[in-house]
Formats: C-alpha cells, sequence, structure tokens
C-alpha cells in the first residue's frame, strides 16, 4: 500500500496521547483533593531531588477571539483583571508549597493560554519571582511562553529573559491575508519578524512557530508563501499542526461552513506540501506534528532518547510531576491527574480561600501506569519493548495487528521489540492507539472525542 492510501486508511479521529487514559476516559466525578494532594507528595518525594518538576500556567484571557482555537479563554480588555488572577495563582502554588514541605526544583516552567502577554510585562515579573520565591532552579532549567506576535512587545521579551526565559513560541497558523481575516488573526509578516530579531538579540536561544493546516479558506498558495516567509526567519522549531475543527465543542468554529474548510483530499495535500518545504529547510520531524533544525535542544532530546510529552506536548525535562496552575490547568502526578475548575471566578474565589476546586481527575490503575508508560516509549522514543508487565495487559489481537503496520512499512517488530520506521512517524498515534485499552473498552461516541490523525 502507498503513502497516500496509508494516510486516508489512517486518518482517523485517534487522540494526541498527552495523557494516558486520555481526558474523555476520566469519568465525571470530582476528586478528593486530600486524595490528590497525597498522590502529589508521593510523586514529588520520587522525585524532585532527581528530576526536579515542571510547572504549566494558563493565563487565559485574550483581547481577541480566534476563531479556529478551542482552548480555554476570556475575551475582554479589561487589564485590571491581572492582578487578582496572578494573586490566585501564587496563593494555588502556595498550596503546593505546603504539601512537598520542602523547596521544590524547578526543572521546566511553560506559560499558555489564553494569550500570556496579555498580561504586563511587571505583572509577568511578579508572578515569576513569586513562584522561584521558595523554589530552586534546576541547572537545565527551560522557561518557555508563549507569545502573540501583535502584543508581545519589547518590554515583554527583556521582562521574561531578565526571570530566566529562553524560549518563545510565536502562534504564526498562516501568513495569508484571507485565511487570517477568517480566522480573525490579523498580523503581519513585519511584525512577526520584528518580535522574532527581537527575541534573538535579547538572547533567547529558541523562537519556535505555530504553523497550522487544514484552515479555513487556506489553500496550496497560501501554505507555499507562509513558509517562504518562514525560511527567511529560520524559527529554530516548527509545530505544525492539523487544524481540529469541533464546532461542537467551540462556538467560534461555528461561523465557517463546509465550504469553506478544506476536504480530506485538499487537507492532506497541504500537510504534503508542509512536510516538503520542512525538508527543503531542515528541518528534523520529531513526530506528532514538531519539527526541529538540528542545533535545537528538542532534536538533541530526541537523538537521545530522553524526550517527554504530557500536557504541554514534546519536552525535553522528563519529570514525574507537572504543576497545572490556574483556571482549567492540568496536573500530571504520575499516577493521577487533576484539572482545576475551568470558571474564572470559581477557580479564585477557591484559590483566594487557600482550597481547590477540581473539576475532574483520575486515579491511574497499575494497568494504566504501564499502558502509559508505553505509550510514552512509542511516541516519544519510537520503540517499545514488550516487557512482561506489558504483555499481561495486551489484548489479544495484538500480534495481527501489529504484523498489518509490519506489512504496511510503519513498524518492525519482534516478541521482544517494537520500532517505528520513518515511515511510521506519521502513524504515532495510529501506532499508540492499538495499545489504549481504554479506547478499546469504548462502545461508541469516540467520533466525537478526538481530531483525526492527520
Amino acid at each position: 500500500m502507498d503513502r497516500e492510501s496509508l494516510i486516508e486508511k489512517y486518518n482517523v479521529p485517534v487522540p494526541r496521547y498527552t495523557s494516558y487514559p486520555t481526558v474523555p476516559f476520566w469519568g465525571k466525578e470530582r476528586p478528593e483533593v486530600a486524595d490528590w494532594l497525597k498522590v502529589v507528595k508521593r510523586t514529588f518525594d520520587e522525585s524532585n531531588t532527581s528530576k526536579g518538576i515542571s510547572i504549566y500556567v494558563h493565563l487565559p484571557y485574550c483581547e481577541k477571539l480566534c476563531t479556529y482555537c478551542a482552548c480555554t479563554k476570556v475575551i475582554t480588555r479589561n487589564h485590571g483583571l491581572e492582578d487578582q488572577y496572578i494573586d490566585a495563582l501564587l496563593q494555588e502554588w502556595q498550596i503546593y508549597l505546603d504539601t512537598f514541605q520542602e523547596q521544590p526544583i524547578i526543572r521546566e516552567l511553560h506559560l499558555g493560554g489564553g494569550t500570556p502577554t496579555f498580561f504586563n510585562p511587571e505583572n509577568l515579573k511578579k508572578l515569576i519571582n513569586g513562584l522561584k520565591r521558595n523554589a530552586k532552579l534546576h541547572p537545565k532549567h527551560e522557561f518557555s511562553f508563549e507569545g502573540h506576535p501583535n502584543n508581545t512587545t519589547r518590554e515583554h521579551l527583556q521582562a521574561l529573559y531578565e526571570v530566566g526565559f529562553r524560549r518563545v513560541s510565536y502562534g504564526v497558523q498562516d501568513f495569508d491575508p484571507e485565511v487570517q481575516r477568517v480566522i480573525n488573526r490579523p498580523q503581519s509578516f513585519e511584525t512577526v519578524k520584528e518580535v522574532t530579531l527581537a527575541a534573538r538579540e535579547i538572547g533567547y536561544h529558541s523562537v519556535n512557530f505555530d504553523l497550522i493546516y487544514g484552515l479555513p479558506k487556506q489553500k496550496l498558495s497560501s501554505v507555499r508563501d507562509t513558509f517562504e516567509k518562514v525560511a527567511e526567519l529560520k524559527p529554530d522549531r516548527i509545530a505544525y499542526y492539523s487544524y481540529a475543527h469541533v464546532p461542537w465543542k467551540t462556538k467560534g468554529q461555528r461561523i465557517f461552513t463546509d465550504a469553506d474548510i478544506p476536504d480530506s483530499a485538499a487537507k492532506r495535500a497541504l500537510y504534503d506540501l508542509g512536510k516538503e518545504k520542512l525538508a527543503e529547510l531542515g528541518y528534523s520531524d520529531v513526530g506528532m506534528d514538531h519539527f526541529s533544525l538540528p542545533h535545537d535542544e528538542l532534536y538533541l532530546a530526541r537523538e537521545a532518547k530522553r524526550l517527554h510529552r504530557n500536557f504541554m506536548g514534546y519536552n525535553t525535562s522528563h519529570t514525574e510531576l507537572l504543576v497545572g496552575l490556574g483556571a482549567s490547568s492540568i496536573s500530571d502526578a504520575k499516577y493521577a491527574y487533576a484539572q482545576n475548575v475551568k470558571l474564572i471566578k470559581d477557580y479564585e474565589a477557591a484559590s483566594m480561600k487557600k482550597q481547590f476546586d477540581l473539576e475532574k481527575g483520575y486515579f491511574l490503575s497499575d494497568e494504566d501506569v504501564i499502558v502509559k508508560r508505553a505509550i510514552l516509549d512509542i511516541t516519544c522514543r519510537r520503540e517499545l519493548f514488550f516487557t512482561d508487565d506489558l504483555k499481561a495487559y495486551l489484548p489479544a489481537t495484538i500480534k495481527e495487528e501489529l504484523q498489518v503496520l509490519a506489512d504496511e512499512g510503519i513498524i518492525t517488530w519482534s516478541d521482544e521489540k517494537l520500532v517505528v520506521t520513518d515511515l511510521g512517524m506519521i502513524f504515532l498515534r495510529n501506532i499508540a492507539k492499538l495499545f489504549d485499552n481504554k479506547l478499546r473498552a469504548a462502545k461508541s461516541g469516540e467520533d466525537n472525542m478526538f481530531s483525526k490523525s492527520i
């Protein structure tokens, strides 16, 4: 079967596997806070000294609605909201500090959104200094943030650099004016160039672009033009994401008609063109939509088989504890997950009382922990060893299913080991799906849970 036929076959709804089990299978019961913190403490005690911890901070405010976006956000121009939200974040962090009972070692810190650069530079410094105040920094710590090119100022870049940030990801999406108009995100190439050069002049060692294929009104010509402009700036990493059309989840996408969105064949053509341009520019496929130049730490981590994947996507810091701060943030404590309440007013009310308000969570069984590790091995290291503990949970049909993938050139495998081929990098989500026992057991409805793999 040729590559195009394989893409057509495997372009089905599949999880992105930023967690296992994936969020739709967590159930609706809210976890007890005491039980959650007990797992946090266990994970912290097991890993802080050796690996440190990661922190993700959700900063949910945006001044304008980008209609393609399915993230949790609040649209407002009221910057007076900043102080109260930062105070709530620092109060939540104090709950974790009290739980740890010793200084955490921060290995990784990421600001996501929303639009982190909605917040003014001084408030961002106040936040970061507050998080660092009763913590130590790992010798190889990495601080990164998501920047909107239209409102990331030189002052933002300088302030965040001064408190330890060395990587910035700019949401570019597409440079075509018509595409930008329909997704309500107009930003010129000159603006993106200005903030890219400013970051490098200040001293950031990794500047990343997020690009999306399959957007409304997007054509081959717009993707080609986008990559010509990208070639001039040569970001260190590129995330080339598939547009996830989920209008049943996000109202902003309901303004698009089927005629606006590229059909499956057109979207595959956009993907193929992007992959071709990325290869021409010297980017290496790290996996699941991520590409990097050979000097970048993400590429080096892939080569050294020390990539990790969590709710922040791919990263180079294999920590066992990810603390998610802010409304809707998700934390990963290796043996359990917990998500904060999504409404900001509820989050702030609980946090200022030095309490948690959890939206949902999940405590992993022994089986879940083993399968989670297997899926991480596939998606991060391109290989999986069939250990005795994993074999106990493999489905009865796994050998036949693996052989199909092997015959198609997607993997090689033996009784001891699975290896993902170069062709198989396109199908990492599909390979991981074979080990997803929760998805196998789902009776129906999974087509509306996840976006298509390509």
